[in-house]
């Protein structure tokens, strides 16, 4: 394995941009789920804040949330979960004046740079080379397996063939998957699938369509919901196949979070937006490589809690973020909404999976 992990070279603190910036102000929550004026807000990007004299790292950070000093160190913090004074950092200038030092160039020793100043193809499209964005991708997982975090976020279309489903279900069984993010629709077509052979009633492998399949999903839904949980209903149905099935088996855990046009839902949907946030978060937070497939909603949604830097055992490393799927728009919108670090690929998900499985799985 050729691949090995970026270093991280932190900011030089004994520079007199350091020494002579003054402490930051902090200021009380003038009320639950509400910042004070001039509030901080988070970034991806490794975040340091002087206090008492000691610049301190954001250990664990979370882009559009504000800091708040407890406890000696600095926390993340969602507006809805502030509490009355709690202390925020006040500030919006991030090189140091306020006390704020922004630092996105942790990671730029290993970044490839061109002095070129005109260039072509600098996007990521449809005919953009991936070949090495898949040897990545290989050697990144087999790194992670034994080092790190792997969450996938997925939608529905990874649910409708029955290759991709049987790919991912030999990635989670091989190890490569710590972690589920979803919605009601790929858990609920993945069990159909594992139930009745169909998809939304097409068949996973020949897509013919069933009699009265329409009624399959729903039909799922429902004997899920008799028999209480996923779980249960996987049990007494001996499913042998598919996505959850696996992650059941091998006691993966996994998050649903519910949306205002799902069927249902299952017994596992979190309904309520907040505490699907909630759990995502928990999911994520000791995450260290999240691949997103075809779920524009949830992949943004991942970005925005997803920051480009952990601190693991002491030490400062990147964060790897994926997005795949079939839509240049999808993958670029995730950039436009401030996930910079993403690396996107324009492909069908359901190749991607089993290109994945093949090389990983042999």
């Amino acid at each position: 394995m050729t691949w090995s992990m970026p270093s991280y070279t932190a900011p030089d603190f004994t520079l007199p941009l350091f020494t002579a910036a003054p402490d930051v102000t902090l200021v009380p929550a003038p009320r639950d789920g509400v910042a004070p004026d001039r509030y901080h807000s988070m970034s991806i990007f490794p975040e340091y804040f002087k206090v008492h004299g000691t610049w301190l790292l954001a250990e664990e950070s979370r882009m559009d949330c504000v800091p708040v000093y407890a406890g000696g160190r600095i926390a993340v913090v969602e507006f809805r979960n502030l509490k009355k004074s709690d202390l925020v950092v006040v500030g919006r200038k991030e090189r140091g004046e306020e006390g704020i030092y922004v630092h996105d160039t942790g990671f730029s020793a290993d970044r490839e740079d061109t002095d070129d100043s005109f260039i072509f193809r600098t996007g990521r499209s449809r005919e953009t080379a991936y070949s090495k964005d898949y040897d990545s991708v290989y050697e990144l997982l087999e790194y992670e397996k034994q080092h790190g975090k792997i969450v996938w976020v997925m939608g529905p279309a990874c649910a409708f063939d029955a290759d991709a489903r049987a790919a991912f279900a030999d990635l989670v069984r091989a190890g490569y998957v710590d972690g589920l993010m979803a919605g009601n629709a790929l858990a609920t077509h993945d069990l159909e699938a594992a139930y009745l052979g169909t998809a939304l009633g097409q068949d996973v492998y020949t897509q013919k369509l069933a009699p009265l399949g329409h009624y399959n999903h729903l039909d799922t839904i429902n004997k899920v919901r008799q028999y209480g949980s996923i779980h249960t209903f996987i049990e007494k149905e001996k499913l042998d196949n598919g996505i959850i099935a696996a992650l059941d088996r091998c006691h993966i855990p996994f998050v649903l979070a519910g949306s205002i046009r799902d069927d249902g839902p299952l017994p596992e949907v979190i309904g309520n937006v907040y505490e699907a946030q909630n759990a995502m978060r928990d999911m994520i937070r000791n995450a260290t490589t999240v691949i997103c497939m075809a779920t524009m909603l949830h992949s943004i949604a991942t970005g925005n809690m997803f920051p480009s830097y952990r601190v693991v055992d002491g030490h400062v490393r990147p964060t790897y973020f994926y997005c795949v799927d079939i839509s240049e728009f999808a993958v670029n919108k995730l950039r436009d909404r401030g996930s910079l670090s993403v690396s996107s690929i324009v492909t069908n998900v359901q190749d991607f999976v089993v290109n994945v499985r093949n090389n990983l799985c042999r």
